[in-house]
């Protein structure tokens, strides 16, 4: 579909510039897809706090944004102080594994609502040092280098320079997370965020605001795999109505 998507863009680009009278795709069907929904992993309150214990700073701050917030790992990493205020984060660029560039949408370029207590945990990383062992040397480096508007929020230990997000997933994350028998990853860090707030009660398009999804659907998809509350308490009540109905109803079969 993504594929579809993009090539149709081209071609209708193509059709604008008369290179083309009319964009082909326009009238493809695609076959339907057999395999079935996919679920989008996520991880629980629970297994998010545990994960958090068995986690080195500034990495498990990190993993703490992303849940608490919906960031993406790249908005993450490119992340710098101005961007921060009380109760919000401006999101305005991204840094994936050595390129500077622009958000993935332009949706995805906004300021979003945050937690106080996110905004204090982020401030906290300026007190904190971390001890590297250097042969029979232990050194000391401060996690926040620099703390002027420009800088970067998360730094590398050693120089201050932008982290490198797959080490963090390879060296920090995933050894945590195989320790309480789960698979984690950025993606689902991110998706769990948007599942607590449909949890919670939140209507898909307040989630949407605050993913930045550019489609509802990919909302929608989070939303899917979650059984409303209102669903839950009307099989309760079909429960209730047939135990007043007929006493004594064996609903459990041995």
């Amino acid at each position: 579909m993504k594929t579809r998507d993009a090539l149709s863009s081209v071609l209708r680009a193509a059709v604008e510039y008369e290179f083309l009278s009319k964009n082909p795709l326009e009238s493809v069907q695609l076959p339907t897809d057999k395999r079935g929904r996919k679920t989008k992993a996520w991880i629980t309150p629970a297994q998010f706090t545990a994960l958090l214990e068995l986690m080195p700073e500034p990495y498990a701050t990190m993993v703490y944004v992303i849940v608490w917030t919906g960031l993406r790992v790249s908005e993450l990493a490119g992340l710098r102080w101005r961007s921060l205020h009380n109760e919000s984060i401006t999101v305005g660029q991204r840094y994936y594994r050595g390129d500077w560039s622009c958000t993935k949408t332009p949706g995805s370029a906004a300021t979003i609502a945050v937690d106080s207590e996110v905004i204090e945990r982020i401030h906290r990383l300026k007190t904190l040092t971390v001890d590297v062992r250097a042969g029979r040397a232990v050194r000391h480096f401060k996690l926040v280098k620099s703390a002027e508007p420009d800088d970067l929020v998360f730094q590398s230990v050693w120089r201050g320079r932008p982290l490198n997000d797959a080490n963090v997933l390879k060296r920090f994350i995933k050894p945590a997370a195989r320790r309480l028998g789960c698979n984690v990853n950025w993606r689902s860090l991110r998706t769990s965020c948007a599942t607590w707030m449909v949890q919670a009660g939140a209507d898909p398009k307040s989630v949407q605001g605050q993913m930045r999804h550019s489609r509802i659907s990919t909302t929608m998809d989070i939303c899917a795999q979650l059984v409303p509350e209102g669903q839950r308490q009307a099989v309760r009540q079909l429960r209730a109505f047939v135990e007043r109905s007929v006493p004594n109803v064996p609903l459990v079969f041995q």
